[in-house]
């Protein structure tokens, strides 16, 4: 998972697209970058690390320009390197830099044919330099005697025809301006907005609203499937609807987990989605297990906050915070190697041993995706005097690889990835597990929205919306696994 802004500002943009990429800093930890468009020259800098750590006052200053894109990342596919990180950049046609959420699922095939028909070379394992070549070649096509706004998503049409996945772009178009575009199936997330400045009108792209209502600009709404959008340098605003599009289906994983809960996604606020999210799973529990004898309800911070809240209010139980968050470690499932996963759940969080001494403790997290977290906390609920340590998650069982831009490559390190309920509840070590169902999760996901035609489950479900090519999964295990990436970060180091 990934976070992209765009600015077409009337007024240099490099500070505001820092502080974006702060507020998107959730959904990468890995790496980040800037690229602006100062008088038809493109200036970057990006870098390995958090955003704090890769932008100094001295490499902002050199960021000049009135348009810009920024971008933040964890690893899905390359990043070893620092020219790994986004945006990326191209030549050829105009000068060409992307910054890009999601994952593409034909990458491999798409880089054999950049190179042997399109005569592209792909320099690093990014799926996102697939994604940015494909989209200069389609250009380059279209261009003709110049480029023209249509003949941009023309080529963004031929892009979609290509490009298999889920993915959420923006890009810098030298002497053309800012495009951004949504994957046909909405898959990945895209908002657009725009306020009114002293000198003119400016224009955002971005991966949550929460960006827009902080920056001080006004949401226009989200992307369609397969839309595209680009602002020209003389500030016309360009909006175009692909027939590549599809069906409706974005990822519930960004309700779930990722998204902010003070953001809105396809017309949804993520904190109202997590409090129905609760209500539904509290009413599992009533119906499954009236007599339940918990004393507690404890949140694991952060996400599952939200839904804690009202589950505990139709439990009838207190509601009490016991794990204390050091909110300067990174989010563990999405870590390299699970020693280091292991590690950093103890430095991550503390318990309050008053919250537990002697009590039945429900836990309630928003997912089990590895199970290294809840095994861990389980076990300091214990230490910390729980009489009884019950779990329950706010989504299904994650069973399968999400492949469209989450970091769960491999099935084999999901811990319900072959087990029953009862066997998950054994080895995290718990009295009991609660999992929510999916008809309920996407039923509390949808709310009153009607206009989505469904989501992309594929974690829990096994269901891939743009479908999958024979052999794909067992293909990305090989690749990605725990042990095959740490293998190939000691050969980096």
């Amino acid at each position: 998972m990934c976070g992209i802004v765009g600015i077409y500002g009337q007024s240099p943009v490099a500070a505001r697209l820092y502080d974006a990429m702060t507020i998107l800093q959730h959904r990468g930890q890995d790496a980040a970058g800037m690229t602006t468009l100062d008088d038809g020259r493109m200036r970057s800098a990006r870098g390995i690390g958090l955003v704090r750590d890769v932008f100094g006052e001295q490499s902002l200053a050199g960021l000049n320009g009135e348009v810009g894109i920024g971008h933040v990342r964890y690893p899905t596919a390359g990043c070893d390197r620092p020219d790994e990180a986004q945006p990326m950049y191209v030549n050829s046609p105009c000068g060409i830099a992307l910054g890009h959420n999601g994952n593409l699922i034909n990458s491999e095939r798409l880089s054999a044919e950049l190179f042997e028909q399109d005569r592209r070379h792909i320099n690093t394992e990014s799926d996102s330099e697939v994604l940015l070549n494909v989209l200069a070649h389609e250009l380059a096509l279209n261009a003709g005697n110049g480029i023209e706004p249509q003949s941009v998503f023309n080529a963004v049409d031929g892009l979609h025809r290509r490009c298999k996945g889920g993915y959420a772009a923006v890009a810098l178009i030298a002497g053309v301006g800012l495009l951004g575009f949504r994957d046909p199936q909405g898959i990945r997330p895209v908002v657009l907005g725009r306020r009114e400045s002293a000198r003119g009108v400016e224009h955002i792209l971005a991966s949550e609203s929460v960006v827009l209502d902080i920056l001080g600009f006004e949401l226009i709404g989200d992307l369609a499937p397969g839309e595209g959008v680009l602002v020209t340098l003389d500030g016309q605003l360009h909006r175009y609807q692909s027939p590549e599009a599809r069906s409706h289906t974005p990822c519930i994983f960004e309700y779930v987990y990722f998204a902010r809960p003070d953001s809105m996604i396809d017309d949804l606020s993520i904190y109202k989605v997590r409090l129905r999210m609760g209500e539904a799973l509290a009413g599992k529990i009533l119906r499954e297990w009236p007599d339940h004898d918990i004393d507690v309800v404890i949140p694991v911070p952060d996400t599952s906050r939200t839904a804690c809240l009202p589950l505990a209010h139709m439990l009838g139980v207190k509601y009490r915070e016991g794990l204390m968050k050091n909110r300067y470690i990174g989010r563990t499932f999405i870590m390299p190697g699970q020693e280091e996963r292991a590690r950093s759940v103890r430095r991550k969080l503390n318990t309050i041993p008053l919250e537990f001494r002697g009590k039945n403790i429900l836990l309630v997290d928003d997912s089990i995706v590895r199970g290294t977290t809840s095994k861990q906390i389980i076990q300091m609920a214990r230490e910390a005097g729980a009489a009884k340590v019950y779990l329950a998650s706010a989504s299904p069982p994650v069973r399968y690889p999400n492949v469209y831009g989450i970091d769960m490559p491999a099935a084999s390190e999901l811990i319900a990835s072959g087990r029953t309920e009862e066997e998950v509840c054994q080895a995290i070590g718990a009295d009991r597990l609660i999992y929510q169902d999916l008809a309920d999760l996407e039923k509390a996901v949808r709310g009153k929205n009607r206009k989505l035609d469904g989501f992309d489950s594929s974690c829990f479900s096994g269901q891939y919306v743009t479908g999958l090519d024979d052999g794909y999964l067992e293909e990305l295990e090989a690749r990605r696994s725990d042990a095959v990436r740490m293998e190939r970060r000691q050969n980096a180091g």
